[in-house]
């Protein structure tokens, strides 16, 4: 049995692949901030031997004392660092900067880098590492100067440690979703209906119109493509950057 750890678990993206990996057989180790929705991803999972890890990814002794907690000796055999956090940041006494570039940016590099010893012990032939970065990484927005900056600077993490850790046979790439069905996309279109003064139905409708598929992503979309990297059927693609936008960038 695979074991993988997702962060970011508790909601949307993570759940949705938290959920689909567990279908596959795979043991899930769950992690978070909160504890809660955390429990009601592992009450719907199928299949035993599931953990929930209460974690801060932007501590590293936090990080460290909970992966030994769940996993002792044993090993990892894939990771989805997945967390973050979005919205505005804006100069001044609440700037967000800090606390964004802290949690999404040195956040994956902590979960990865103290994730390294268990996958390590795996006895797959390779491991993946997969980070989930943002449309956001390839166009700027205003005042998401800190999101924009955080996932931008997880696309070079991604292909620096796909060189770096190439040698142990670890793959390592990022997804880059664009507007996907969560709460965190309604928060950011409130705030945008909020600035805007209007209804949420036609701010939906206008960034839905920059959008040439004209309508967001599903977790579960998404979560088929975090399959496709843990599958044992992809052995060769390692530091890309994967574009999953409905067309809203294009290469």
């Amino acid at each position: 049995m695979k074991t993988y750890l997702i962060t970011g678990a508790g909601t949307g993206i993570g759940e949705a692949a938290a959920l689909r990996l567990a279908e596959s057989g795979a043991r899930i180790i769950l992690a978070g901030r909160r504890l809660e929705p955390l429990e009601k991803v592992l009450s719907k999972l199928e299949g035993e031997g599931h953990h929930l890890l209460s974690v801060d990814v932007s501590n590293k002794s936090s990080l460290r004392e909970g992966l030994k907690k769940v996993l002792d000796e044993g090993p990892l055999d894939g990771l989805f660092a997945n967390a973050g956090i979005g919205g505005e940041n804006r100069y001044g006494e609440e700037d967000r900067w800090e606390q964004m570039i802290d949690i999404n940016l040195s956040g994956a590099y902590y979960t990865v880098m103290e994730s390294l010893p268990y996958l390590k012990r795996s006895k797959e032939k390779y491991r993946n590492i997969l980070i989930t970065s943002s449309c956001l990484a390839r166009f700027g927005v205003p005042y998401y100067t800190a999101y924009c900056a955080s996932k931008s600077g997880l696309t070079g993490l991604v292909r620096a440690l796909a060189v770096e850790l190439a040698p142990s046979r670890m793959l390592v790439n990022a997804i880059l979703p664009g507007w996907v069905d969560t709460a965190m996309a309604k928060k950011g279109m409130e705030i945008l209906a909020g600035h805007t003064h209007k209804p949420f139905e036609q701010v939906l409708k206008e960034q839905m119109g920059f959008v040439p598929l004209q309508k967001m992503s599903h977790p579960d979309e998404i979560a088929a493509y975090v399959e496709f990297f843990f599958s044992n059927a992809q052995t060769s693609i390692t530091g890309q950057c994967l574009d999953i936008n409905n067309g809203s960038f294009m290469i």
